[in-house]
Protein backbone atom coordinates (compact mmCIF):
# COMPACT_ATOMS: atom_id res chain seq x y z
CA UNK A 1 0.00 0.00 0.00
CA UNK A 2 2.99 2.28 0.33
CA UNK A 3 4.13 3.33 -3.10
CA UNK A 4 6.81 5.59 -4.47
CA UNK A 5 4.55 6.81 -7.25
CA UNK A 6 1.88 9.48 -7.11
CA UNK A 7 -1.81 9.25 -7.90
CA UNK A 8 -3.08 10.66 -11.18
CA UNK A 9 -6.04 12.20 -9.35
CA UNK A 10 -4.16 13.65 -6.41
CA UNK A 11 -4.57 17.41 -5.80
CA UNK A 12 -1.61 19.13 -7.46
CA UNK A 13 -1.25 21.60 -4.59
CA UNK A 14 -0.10 18.86 -2.21
CA UNK A 15 3.00 18.05 -4.28
CA UNK A 16 6.20 19.94 -3.63
CA UNK A 17 6.93 22.60 -6.24
CA UNK A 18 10.09 24.23 -4.88
CA UNK A 19 10.35 27.86 -3.82
CA UNK A 20 14.08 28.67 -3.56
CA UNK A 21 15.78 30.34 -6.52
CA UNK A 22 19.50 30.41 -5.61
CA UNK A 23 22.10 28.65 -3.49
CA UNK A 24 22.41 31.72 -1.25
CA UNK A 25 18.66 31.75 -0.72
CA UNK A 26 18.73 28.02 0.02
CA UNK A 27 21.35 28.50 2.75
CA UNK A 28 19.24 31.28 4.29
CA UNK A 29 16.13 29.07 4.27
CA UNK A 30 18.02 26.11 5.72
CA UNK A 31 19.66 28.10 8.54
CA UNK A 32 16.34 29.67 9.50
CA UNK A 33 14.69 26.24 9.36
CA UNK A 34 17.22 24.66 11.73
CA UNK A 35 16.84 27.55 14.20
CA UNK A 36 13.05 27.29 14.00
CA UNK A 37 13.13 23.56 14.78
CA UNK A 38 15.39 24.20 17.79
CA UNK A 39 13.08 26.93 19.09
CA UNK A 40 10.00 24.73 18.69
CA UNK A 41 11.66 22.01 20.77
CA UNK A 42 12.42 24.56 23.51
CA UNK A 43 8.80 25.72 23.39
CA UNK A 44 7.56 22.23 24.23
CA UNK A 45 7.25 20.62 20.81
CA UNK A 46 10.19 18.21 21.00
CA UNK A 47 9.65 14.52 20.34
CA UNK A 48 10.02 13.44 23.99
CA UNK A 49 7.45 15.79 25.55
CA UNK A 50 5.02 15.23 22.67
CA UNK A 51 5.23 11.47 23.19
CA UNK A 52 4.83 11.90 26.96
CA UNK A 53 1.61 13.85 26.40
CA UNK A 54 0.28 11.23 24.01
CA UNK A 55 1.07 8.42 26.45
CA UNK A 56 -0.51 10.28 29.38
CA UNK A 57 -3.78 11.01 27.58
CA UNK A 58 -3.96 7.48 26.20
CA UNK A 59 -3.63 6.22 29.77
CA UNK A 60 -6.23 8.72 30.94
CA UNK A 61 -8.67 7.34 28.37
CA UNK A 62 -8.08 3.81 29.68
CA UNK A 63 -8.64 4.92 33.28
CA UNK A 64 -11.87 6.73 32.39
CA UNK A 65 -13.05 3.74 30.36
CA UNK A 66 -12.53 1.52 33.40
CA UNK A 67 -14.82 3.87 35.36
CA UNK A 68 -17.55 3.30 32.77
CA UNK A 69 -17.73 -0.41 33.74
CA UNK A 70 -18.18 -1.68 30.20
CA UNK A 71 -20.89 0.77 29.14
CA UNK A 72 -18.64 2.92 26.98
CA UNK A 73 -15.12 3.47 25.72
CA UNK A 74 -13.61 6.88 26.33
CA UNK A 75 -10.75 8.36 24.35
CA UNK A 76 -9.07 11.75 24.51
CA UNK A 77 -9.02 13.44 21.11
CA UNK A 78 -7.85 16.71 19.58
CA UNK A 79 -4.61 18.56 20.26
CA UNK A 80 -4.20 17.02 23.73
CA UNK A 81 -4.20 13.47 22.35
CA UNK A 82 -1.91 14.56 19.52
CA UNK A 83 0.56 15.81 22.13
CA UNK A 84 0.59 19.29 20.62
CA UNK A 85 -0.86 21.43 23.39
CA UNK A 86 0.25 22.01 26.95
CA UNK A 87 -1.93 20.79 29.79
CA UNK A 88 -3.49 24.23 30.44
CA UNK A 89 -3.31 25.53 26.88
CA UNK A 90 -6.78 24.55 25.65
CA UNK A 91 -9.86 22.48 26.44
CA UNK A 92 -9.58 18.72 26.70
CA UNK A 93 -11.66 16.87 24.11
CA UNK A 94 -13.31 13.62 25.22
CA UNK A 95 -15.09 11.17 22.94
CA UNK A 96 -17.49 8.73 24.60
CA UNK A 97 -18.30 5.72 22.40
CA UNK A 98 -21.19 3.49 23.48
CA UNK A 99 -20.23 -0.20 23.58
CA UNK A 100 -23.77 -1.55 23.14
CA UNK A 101 -24.56 0.14 19.84
CA UNK A 102 -23.00 -0.75 16.48
CA UNK A 103 -23.53 0.94 13.12
CA UNK A 104 -22.92 -1.07 9.96
CA UNK A 105 -22.34 -0.41 6.27
CA UNK A 106 -24.70 -2.03 3.77
CA UNK A 107 -22.68 -5.20 3.16
CA UNK A 108 -21.74 -5.99 6.77
CA UNK A 109 -23.55 -8.94 8.40
CA UNK A 110 -25.22 -8.16 11.74
CA UNK A 111 -25.73 -11.76 12.92
CA UNK A 112 -22.41 -11.92 14.78
CA UNK A 113 -23.50 -9.32 17.34
CA UNK A 114 -25.21 -10.53 20.55
CA UNK A 115 -28.80 -9.64 21.34
CA UNK A 116 -27.91 -6.94 23.87
CA UNK A 117 -26.35 -4.87 21.07
CA UNK A 118 -28.51 -2.35 19.21
CA UNK A 119 -27.74 -2.59 15.47
CA UNK A 120 -28.13 0.40 13.16
CA UNK A 121 -27.70 0.33 9.38
CA UNK A 122 -26.16 3.33 7.60
CA UNK A 123 -27.96 4.93 4.66
CA UNK A 124 -25.58 7.13 2.68
CA UNK A 125 -27.68 7.85 -0.42
CA UNK A 126 -29.16 11.36 -0.48
CA UNK A 127 -26.57 12.44 2.12
CA UNK A 128 -23.40 14.45 1.47
CA UNK A 129 -20.10 12.54 1.27
CA UNK A 130 -18.89 11.45 4.70
CA UNK A 131 -22.39 11.62 6.19
CA UNK A 132 -25.20 9.12 6.57
CA UNK A 133 -28.52 8.41 8.26
CA UNK A 134 -28.99 5.53 10.69
CA UNK A 135 -31.87 3.08 10.29
CA UNK A 136 -32.78 0.82 13.22
CA UNK A 137 -32.22 -2.81 12.26
CA UNK A 138 -32.45 -4.38 15.72
CA UNK A 139 -33.19 -2.87 19.12
CA UNK A 140 -30.87 -4.39 21.71
CA UNK A 141 -31.96 -5.69 25.08
CA UNK A 142 -29.57 -3.30 26.87
CA UNK A 143 -30.47 -0.09 25.06
CA UNK A 144 -29.87 3.19 26.91
CA UNK A 145 -32.65 5.74 27.32
CA UNK A 146 -30.54 8.38 25.55
CA UNK A 147 -30.50 6.14 22.47
CA UNK A 148 -34.04 4.77 22.66
CA UNK A 149 -35.58 8.23 23.03
CA UNK A 150 -33.69 9.55 19.98
CA UNK A 151 -35.55 7.48 17.37
CA UNK A 152 -37.98 9.13 14.99
CA UNK A 153 -40.15 7.96 12.10
CA UNK A 154 -38.72 8.35 8.58
CA UNK A 155 -42.16 8.73 7.03
CA UNK A 156 -42.25 5.13 5.82
CA UNK A 157 -42.79 3.40 9.16
CA UNK A 158 -39.08 2.87 9.79
CA UNK A 159 -37.11 4.26 12.73
CA UNK A 160 -34.17 6.62 12.22
CA UNK A 161 -31.79 7.70 14.97
CA UNK A 162 -31.99 11.49 15.14
CA UNK A 163 -28.63 13.19 15.68
CA UNK A 164 -30.35 16.27 17.12
CA UNK A 165 -32.39 14.26 19.64
CA UNK A 166 -29.32 12.22 20.55
CA UNK A 167 -27.28 15.32 21.43
CA UNK A 168 -30.17 16.83 23.37
CA UNK A 169 -30.73 13.62 25.34
CA UNK A 170 -27.10 13.59 26.49
CA UNK A 171 -27.08 17.31 27.25
CA UNK A 172 -29.85 16.68 29.78
CA UNK A 173 -27.77 14.16 31.73
CA UNK A 174 -26.88 15.47 35.18
CA UNK A 175 -23.25 16.42 35.75
CA UNK A 176 -21.46 15.50 38.93
CA UNK A 177 -21.47 17.96 41.81
CA UNK A 178 -19.09 20.87 41.34
CA UNK A 179 -19.16 20.79 37.57
CA UNK A 180 -20.36 23.70 35.49
CA UNK A 181 -22.55 23.23 32.43
CA UNK A 182 -21.60 25.57 29.62
CA UNK A 183 -23.31 26.40 26.35
CA UNK A 184 -23.82 23.58 23.88
CA UNK A 185 -21.26 23.93 21.08
CA UNK A 186 -22.07 22.03 17.88
CA UNK A 187 -22.23 18.31 18.60
CA UNK A 188 -20.29 18.77 21.85
CA UNK A 189 -21.78 18.77 25.29
CA UNK A 190 -19.40 21.14 27.03
CA UNK A 191 -18.91 21.12 30.76
CA UNK A 192 -16.91 20.04 33.75
CA UNK A 193 -14.39 21.43 36.20
CA UNK A 194 -11.65 20.76 33.61
CA UNK A 195 -13.59 22.58 30.85
CA UNK A 196 -13.69 19.45 28.77
CA UNK A 197 -15.63 19.00 25.54
CA UNK A 198 -17.53 15.69 25.43
CA UNK A 199 -18.72 14.18 22.15
CA UNK A 200 -21.01 11.15 22.36
CA UNK A 201 -20.27 8.91 19.36
CA UNK A 202 -21.26 5.51 17.97
CA UNK A 203 -18.93 2.83 16.63
CA UNK A 204 -19.11 2.41 12.85
CA UNK A 205 -18.06 -0.70 10.95
CA UNK A 206 -17.28 0.60 7.44
CA UNK A 207 -14.79 -1.70 5.67
CA UNK A 208 -15.64 -0.30 2.22
CA UNK A 209 -14.67 3.27 3.13
CA UNK A 210 -11.47 2.17 4.86
CA UNK A 211 -10.40 -0.26 2.14
CA UNK A 212 -10.79 2.50 -0.45
CA UNK A 213 -8.54 4.76 1.64
CA UNK A 214 -6.02 1.97 2.22
CA UNK A 215 -5.75 1.14 -1.49
CA UNK A 216 -4.41 4.56 -2.50
CA UNK A 217 -0.83 4.62 -3.86
CA UNK A 218 1.25 6.66 -1.41
CA UNK A 219 4.67 7.64 -0.09
CA UNK A 220 3.30 7.58 3.47
CA UNK A 221 2.20 6.07 5.82
CA UNK A 222 3.93 2.67 5.48
CA UNK A 223 1.80 -0.49 5.03
CA UNK A 224 1.87 -1.53 8.70
CA UNK A 225 0.52 1.88 9.76
CA UNK A 226 -2.15 1.73 7.06
CA UNK A 227 -3.29 -1.62 8.48
CA UNK A 228 -3.39 -0.22 12.03
CA UNK A 229 -5.53 2.70 10.88
CA UNK A 230 -7.92 0.29 9.14
CA UNK A 231 -8.12 -1.89 12.27
CA UNK A 232 -9.05 1.13 14.42
CA UNK A 233 -12.23 1.64 12.42
CA UNK A 234 -14.52 4.66 12.48
CA UNK A 235 -17.17 6.36 14.58
CA UNK A 236 -20.27 8.39 13.79
CA UNK A 237 -20.75 11.73 15.51
CA UNK A 238 -24.15 13.47 15.70
CA UNK A 239 -23.45 16.20 13.14
CA UNK A 240 -25.49 16.59 9.98
CA UNK A 241 -24.35 18.34 6.83
CA UNK A 242 -25.09 22.04 7.21
CA UNK A 243 -28.02 23.02 4.98
CA UNK A 244 -29.14 19.46 4.27
CA UNK A 245 -32.87 18.72 4.44
CA UNK A 246 -31.94 15.67 6.56
CA UNK A 247 -29.47 17.52 8.81
CA UNK A 248 -31.36 16.66 12.02
CA UNK A 249 -31.04 12.92 11.35
CA UNK A 250 -27.60 12.85 9.68
CA UNK A 251 -24.36 11.64 11.23
CA UNK A 252 -20.76 12.43 10.28
CA UNK A 253 -18.18 9.70 9.64
CA UNK A 254 -15.03 10.32 11.72
CA UNK A 255 -11.74 8.48 12.15
CA UNK A 256 -10.44 9.99 15.39
CA UNK A 257 -8.41 6.99 16.53
CA UNK A 258 -7.02 6.40 13.04
CA UNK A 259 -6.09 10.05 12.59
CA UNK A 260 -4.31 10.06 15.94
CA UNK A 261 -2.34 7.05 14.73
CA UNK A 262 -1.44 8.95 11.57
CA UNK A 263 -0.35 12.07 13.48
CA UNK A 264 1.79 9.96 15.81
CA UNK A 265 3.57 8.55 12.74
CA UNK A 266 4.52 11.92 11.26
CA UNK A 267 8.22 12.59 11.55
CA UNK A 268 9.64 15.43 13.67
CA UNK A 269 9.64 17.97 10.83
CA UNK A 270 6.09 17.14 9.72
CA UNK A 271 4.86 17.45 13.31
CA UNK A 272 6.58 20.82 13.75
CA UNK A 273 5.13 21.97 10.42
CA UNK A 274 1.66 21.23 11.80
CA UNK A 275 2.53 23.22 14.96
CA UNK A 276 3.69 26.22 12.90
CA UNK A 277 0.46 26.18 10.88
CA UNK A 278 -1.59 26.12 14.09
CA UNK A 279 0.43 29.09 15.39
CA UNK A 280 -0.27 31.00 12.17
CA UNK A 281 -3.98 30.25 12.50
CA UNK A 282 -4.07 31.53 16.08
CA UNK A 283 -1.61 34.45 15.89
CA UNK A 284 -2.07 35.73 12.33
CA UNK A 285 -5.40 34.63 10.84
CA UNK A 286 -7.51 34.77 14.04
CA UNK A 287 -10.56 32.88 12.68
CA UNK A 288 -13.75 33.87 14.49
CA UNK A 289 -15.94 30.87 13.73
CA UNK A 290 -13.49 28.12 12.75
CA UNK A 291 -13.66 29.10 9.07
CA UNK A 292 -10.09 27.78 9.09
CA UNK A 293 -9.57 25.23 11.86
CA UNK A 294 -6.73 23.08 13.13
CA UNK A 295 -8.54 20.23 11.39
CA UNK A 296 -8.20 22.06 8.07
CA UNK A 297 -4.46 22.43 8.63
CA UNK A 298 -4.04 18.83 9.78
CA UNK A 299 -5.55 17.61 6.52
CA UNK A 300 -3.12 19.73 4.50
CA UNK A 301 -0.18 18.21 6.41
CA UNK A 302 -1.51 14.66 5.95
CA UNK A 303 -1.96 15.16 2.21
CA UNK A 304 1.56 16.59 1.91
CA UNK A 305 3.03 13.69 3.88
CA UNK A 306 1.25 11.15 1.67
CA UNK A 307 2.21 12.73 -1.64
CA UNK A 308 5.89 13.53 -1.07
CA UNK A 309 9.04 11.59 -0.23
CA UNK A 310 9.62 11.28 3.51
CA UNK A 311 13.32 12.01 2.99
CA UNK A 312 12.42 15.54 1.88
CA UNK A 313 10.97 16.37 5.33
CA UNK A 314 13.95 17.29 7.53
CA UNK A 315 14.97 20.11 9.88
CA UNK A 316 16.63 22.09 7.08
CA UNK A 317 13.47 22.09 4.96
CA UNK A 318 10.69 22.96 7.42
CA UNK A 319 10.28 26.58 6.26
CA UNK A 320 10.16 25.52 2.62
CA UNK A 321 7.41 23.08 3.57
CA UNK A 322 5.66 25.86 5.50
CA UNK A 323 5.72 27.88 2.28
CA UNK A 324 4.16 24.93 0.40
CA UNK A 325 1.50 24.42 3.09
CA UNK A 326 0.55 28.11 3.13
CA UNK A 327 0.23 28.03 -0.64
CA UNK A 328 -2.05 24.98 -0.35
CA UNK A 329 -4.15 26.85 2.22
CA UNK A 330 -4.31 29.90 -0.06
CA UNK A 331 -5.56 27.73 -2.94
CA UNK A 332 -8.16 26.17 -0.63
CA UNK A 333 -9.38 29.65 0.32
CA UNK A 334 -9.51 30.77 -3.32
CA UNK A 335 -11.32 27.67 -4.60
CA UNK A 336 -13.20 26.86 -1.38
CA UNK A 337 -12.13 23.26 -1.91
CA UNK A 338 -10.08 20.99 0.35
CA UNK A 339 -10.62 17.21 0.19
CA UNK A 340 -10.90 15.34 3.47
CA UNK A 341 -7.87 13.07 3.81
CA UNK A 342 -9.86 9.96 4.74
CA UNK A 343 -12.80 10.54 2.35
CA UNK A 344 -11.57 12.83 -0.47
CA UNK A 345 -15.08 13.24 -1.89
CA UNK A 346 -15.97 15.29 1.19
CA UNK A 347 -14.97 18.94 0.79
CA UNK A 348 -13.87 20.40 4.15
CA UNK A 349 -14.48 23.94 2.88
CA UNK A 350 -18.09 23.24 1.87
CA UNK A 351 -19.48 24.41 5.21
CA UNK A 352 -16.70 26.77 6.30
CA UNK A 353 -19.06 29.74 6.45
CA UNK A 354 -16.34 31.97 5.01
CA UNK A 355 -17.66 35.37 3.90
CA UNK A 356 -16.23 37.21 0.88
CA UNK A 357 -14.51 39.94 2.89
CA UNK A 358 -12.78 37.47 5.22
CA UNK A 359 -11.81 35.32 2.25
CA UNK A 360 -10.22 38.29 0.46
CA UNK A 361 -8.37 39.40 3.61
CA UNK A 362 -6.89 35.96 4.31
CA UNK A 363 -5.83 35.41 0.71
CA UNK A 364 -4.04 38.77 0.79
CA UNK A 365 -2.42 38.02 4.16
CA UNK A 366 -1.18 34.59 3.09
CA UNK A 367 0.13 36.01 -0.20
CA UNK A 368 2.14 38.57 1.80
CA UNK A 369 3.46 35.77 4.01
CA UNK A 370 4.55 33.76 0.98
CA UNK A 371 6.50 36.78 -0.27
CA UNK A 372 8.31 37.19 3.06
CA UNK A 373 10.35 34.02 2.70
CA UNK A 374 11.86 32.61 5.91
CA UNK A 375 11.15 35.89 7.74
CA UNK A 376 7.51 34.81 7.92
CA UNK A 377 8.22 33.13 11.27
CA UNK A 378 8.80 36.59 12.81
CA UNK A 379 5.02 37.04 12.65
CA UNK A 380 4.70 34.43 15.41
CA UNK A 381 5.11 36.01 18.88
CA UNK A 382 6.44 32.89 20.62
CA UNK A 383 9.07 32.33 17.93
CA UNK A 384 10.03 36.01 17.84
CA UNK A 385 10.46 36.18 21.62
CA UNK A 386 12.74 33.14 21.59
CA UNK A 387 14.90 34.59 18.80
CA UNK A 388 15.65 37.74 20.83
CA UNK A 389 15.97 35.93 24.18
CA UNK A 390 19.32 35.02 25.74
CA UNK A 391 19.97 31.29 25.09
CA UNK A 392 20.89 30.29 28.66
CA UNK A 393 17.77 31.50 30.51
CA UNK A 394 15.61 30.31 27.60
CA UNK A 395 16.94 26.77 27.96
CA UNK A 396 16.65 26.92 31.76
CA UNK A 397 13.00 28.02 31.69
CA UNK A 398 12.25 25.47 28.97
CA UNK A 399 13.65 22.68 31.15
CA UNK A 400 11.55 23.77 34.15
CA UNK A 401 8.42 24.10 32.03
CA UNK A 402 8.80 20.63 30.53
CA UNK A 403 9.49 19.08 33.95
CA UNK A 404 6.45 20.79 35.46
CA UNK A 405 4.21 19.61 32.65
CA UNK A 406 5.47 16.03 32.97
CA UNK A 407 4.69 16.17 36.69
CA UNK A 408 1.22 17.56 35.98
CA UNK A 409 0.51 14.80 33.46
CA UNK A 410 1.52 12.16 35.99
CA UNK A 411 -0.60 13.83 38.68
CA UNK A 412 -3.58 14.05 36.33
CA UNK A 413 -3.69 10.27 36.02
CA UNK A 414 -2.72 9.71 39.66
CA UNK A 415 -5.79 11.74 40.66
CA UNK A 416 -7.99 9.14 38.96
CA UNK A 417 -6.07 6.17 40.33
CA UNK A 418 -6.50 7.57 43.86
CA UNK A 419 -10.20 8.38 43.45
CA UNK A 420 -12.78 6.12 45.12
CA UNK A 421 -16.30 5.25 43.99
CA UNK A 422 -17.64 8.38 45.69
CA UNK A 423 -15.32 10.65 43.73
CA UNK A 424 -13.04 11.40 46.69
CA UNK A 425 -9.29 11.63 46.03
CA UNK A 426 -6.91 10.02 48.53
CA UNK A 427 -4.52 12.91 49.11
CA UNK A 428 -2.44 10.78 51.50
CA UNK A 429 -1.16 8.64 48.62
CA UNK A 430 2.66 8.75 48.75
CA UNK A 431 3.14 9.06 44.99
CA UNK A 432 0.53 11.82 44.74
CA UNK A 433 2.23 13.75 47.55
CA UNK A 434 5.68 13.33 45.97
CA UNK A 435 4.41 14.70 42.66
CA UNK A 436 2.80 17.72 44.32
CA UNK A 437 5.91 18.38 46.41
CA UNK A 438 8.19 18.40 43.36
CA UNK A 439 5.75 20.63 41.46
CA UNK A 440 5.88 23.14 44.30
CA UNK A 441 9.68 23.04 44.25
CA UNK A 442 9.81 23.74 40.51
CA UNK A 443 7.38 26.66 40.80
CA UNK A 444 9.41 28.05 43.72
CA UNK A 445 12.66 27.80 41.70
CA UNK A 446 11.08 29.62 38.77
CA UNK A 447 9.66 32.31 41.05
CA UNK A 448 13.06 32.94 42.66
CA UNK A 449 14.73 33.31 39.27
CA UNK A 450 11.98 35.57 37.96
CA UNK A 451 12.37 37.90 40.94
CA UNK A 452 16.16 37.91 40.51
CA UNK A 453 15.59 39.04 36.93
CA UNK A 454 13.26 41.85 38.01
CA UNK A 455 9.83 40.28 37.57
CA UNK A 456 7.02 41.42 39.88
CA UNK A 457 5.09 38.16 39.62
CA UNK A 458 5.09 36.71 43.14
CA UNK A 459 1.90 34.63 43.22
CA UNK A 460 2.71 30.91 42.91
CA UNK A 461 -0.50 30.15 40.99
CA UNK A 462 0.21 32.95 38.52
CA UNK A 463 3.70 31.53 37.94
CA UNK A 464 2.26 28.02 37.54
CA UNK A 465 -0.35 29.19 35.02
CA UNK A 466 2.16 31.26 33.07
CA UNK A 467 4.55 28.31 32.76
CA UNK A 468 1.93 25.87 31.47
CA UNK A 469 -0.19 28.11 29.24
Amino acid sequence: MADSGTRHDEPERFRRHGSVSSKQDLIQWENASVETCTILSLLGYGLEIIQARRDAYRELGKLLTAWACGMSTLIITGSKAEGLSSILESDRDHMIILNRVICLEDDVNSRAFPGEITVLRSLSHRSYHGHCRLLLERRGTAILRQVNDAFCDDGYGRELLSSDLYVNNWSNVDFTEGEVLHERAGQCTVGGIYHMDCVHALRYNCPNILSKWAARPRHWPPPEVVQRVVSLGAVLTPVGFKGSEHQHVEWRVCFNAGEMELISNLNDTQTKLYVLLKMIKNDVLHPRKKEVSSYTLKNIVLWMAENNSQASFHKKSILQWLHEALDALRVALITLELPYYMIPERNLMATSGLDVEQQRTWISTITDMLNEGPRVILRLPKIRQCIVAHPEPLRWYSGRRIELELLMLMRMNRDLICTDENGEVDFTDAIWQALVRRMQEVVTDVGVRMRMEGSRVINAKAIFDRILM
